[in-house]
């Protein structure tokens, strides 16, 4: 009978964890500039229905994937949710937009979308906090890149900004991940691979203007490209967090690195209340 009773108390309090546990669903937001539905995946914490409103973090994909990337290959986003507290929104960076409003292709205005439409959308239908201080963006690969452009450039939208394995600079890579789709090639226009590539852009940070966290494996192919922004930031005397650890450019590294993301995030977040 005492193993009965303990057994029946403990499939009640799952039955309780799991009807407050966060909850996973998928979007049609809205993209004016786009004219069209972009999808994404909106998790809400375990405590959502509380009175509350809750700090976002934004998570980019990588090249070639889309916004339920996250949701599918990291099993356990949901629990993220839940520990600190946040919602997490994982948009869509259509294959191969590198985050930016293209400028040889109309169709292609996601920095748009992610810095300014999307957070619109969000805040118009969530319990938010509606400010920098209570946003944060980060993203792997090409998302690391789109996570830094955009945080570097909206300062007004985002308080922090984490790159994980993130293509910081790409002009070593003229012939990769579509890039030229984007900008032109590098040979016809160098001008915009100057432009937009992130590792140019610490002319627009100042001091602790942003909390940064950059985080890429000693094995990745971007390894290069990140110990140059670490050395920058240093040189530059911007403060931020960089992880350099064993690993490579997979979910593998991705998958622990989030974890890494999720708490500096909050922390951030509980500085800014």
């Amino acid at each position: 009978m005492k193993l009965f009773r303990n057994l029946s108390f403990l499939a009640f309090s799952l039955l309780a964890f799991s009807s407050f546990a966060a909850k996973v669903d998928t979007v049609d937001t809205y993209s004016t500039s786009m004219k069209k539905t972009i999808k994404a995946v909106v998790i809400t914490p375990d405590s959502y229905a509380s009175g509350k409103v809750f700090p976002v973090l934004y998570l980019l994909h990588g090249y070639s994937g889309n916004y339920s990337d996250w949701a599918k290959k990291h099993l356990t986003i949901n629990e993220l949710a839940d520990q600190y507290q946040m919602m997490i929104v994982c948009a869509d960076g259509n294959f191969s937009s590198w985050y930016f409003d293209s400028p040889i292709d109309p169709s292609y205005k996601y920095e748009t979308y992610v810095a300014s439409e999307l957070p619109a959308w969000i805040d118009s239908r969530y319990k938010t906090v509606k400010s920098r201080e209570g946003r944060g963006i980060a993203g792997l690969s090409m998302g690391g890149h789109g996570a830094l452009y955009l945080a570097f450039k909206h300062q007004d939208v985002f308080g922090a900004a984490g790159s994980m394995s993130g293509g910081v600079d790409f002009r070593p890579f003229p012939n990769n991940w579509d890039i030229a789709k984007r900008l032109g090639t590098y040979a016809q226009t160098p001008e915009n691979w100057e432009k937009y590539t992130v590792i140019n852009l610490l002319h627009l940070l100042t001091p602790n203007s942003l909390a940064l966290l950059i985080d890429c494996g000693t094995e990745d192919f971007f390894y290069g490209v990140n110990e140059n922004l670490h050395a920058k930031l240093i040189e530059r005397n911007i403060p931020h967090d960089y992880i350099s650890r064993p690993g490579a450019h997979n979910w593998g590294y991705w998958n622990k690195a989030l974890t890494y993301q999720a708490l500096f995030m909050k922390q951030f977040f509980d500085r800014k209340k």
